[in-house]
């Protein structure tokens, strides 16, 4: 049976007949939150996320997620336990949605080389199920790297150059009759700017490119990037 990757799969379940325009920039706009719980090792972090195939109003999803955090003693490493749902919209006119409940689990472990580079890696798990489709697992791994421009420190005031990698490779299955799934899911390459307003808040604007085996597409972001402190 032919592989599909996994949006190519929601478009057929959608019965969406448009091909995905694969010059057409898209849009993502992005909220992040951090919190620390006050004198504690958890806290809190999560995101909403509206993502355009086009510039306007063409959805391609919307995200709503959120973790429980834990950073152990004297360390830099960060683990989170979370939930998200995910909305998704087929490409074109079709109003249709399918909808995803998501479990996941996720390691950040930062990196800083010499004065200037700040480097992260992301390793996350997760537990997909959709009634369409089924359930599956996906691992994904990240490496961002930051570099300030104007100043030394990512502190406030600070511009900067931000670029990251991510691998996504589809696990275990159980799907439904009439799918399956290739090991390799996609990959996103990310460029930005960002600029550091203080100390709780952060700006990015910048460019992704997200590829598959059966497409390629770039798309706008712009991230606010928001930390609360002893909440």
């Amino acid at each position: 049976m032919k592989s599909f990757s996994i949006l190519f799969l929601l478009v057929l379940s959608l019965s969406c007949s448009s091909q995905i325009n694969q010059d057409q920039m898209g849009l993502w706009k992005m909220y992040f939150v951090k919190a620390d719980f006050k004198e504690s090792q958890f806290g809190f972090q999560g995101d909403f996320q509206i993502r355009n195939w086009d510039l306007t109003t063409d959805l391609e999803q919307t995200i709503i997620r959120g973790g429980l955090t834990f950073k152990p003693k004297n360390e830099s490493v960060l683990f989170t336990l979370g939930y998200g749902n995910i909305q998704y919209g087929a490409f074109g006119d079709s109003r249709k949605r399918l909808n995803e409940n998501r479990i996941y689990q996720e390691v950040l472990y930062p990196v800083k080389f010499g004065k200037r580079i700040y480097t992260k890696h992301r390793f996350r798990f997760e537990q997909k199920c959709t009634e369409i489709i089924g359930f599956r697992t996906r691992l994904r791994y990240k490496f961002f790297v930051s570099i300030p421009i104007n100043q030394a420190e990512l502190n406030k005031g600070a511009i900067y150059f931000t670029v990251y990698n991510e691998l996504f490779i589809n696990g275990m299955t159980h799907l439904k009759s009439g799918f399956e799934l290739e090991h390799f899911d996609r990959n996103r390459f990310y460029t930005s700017l960002g600029y550091i307003l203080n100390d709780s808040f952060k700006i990015q604007i910048g460019i992704m490119n997200q590829s598959t085996n059966n497409w390629r597409k770039s798309q706008l972001q712009i991230s606010c990037h928001h930390w609360i402190v002893d909440l």
